[in-house]
């Protein structure tokens, strides 16, 4: 039972480490578009319209508030 607690606990650091890994290969691929202020501006147009874009999607599909 002791190993079978043991190898449960190490999911979370797995998880954390694989979505850091992601992140950061992520930001270094887009690290040159940043350079160049309209292009950093259209990017996080884009990041800030798809999260919200979830948000109210995903608000709507669990009925969190009436849209």
């Amino acid at each position: 039972m002791k190993d079978f607690v043991q190898n449960i606990s190490r999911y979370p650091r797995y998880l954390i480490s694989i979505s850091l890994g992601i992140f950061f290969a992520l930001f270094e691929r887009f690290k040159p578009v940043l350079s160049n202020p309209v292009s950093a501006i259209a990017l996080v147009g884009l990041v800030v319209g798809t999260f919200l874009f979830l948000v109210f999607t995903l608000r709507a599909m669990l009925g969190l508030n009436p849209v």
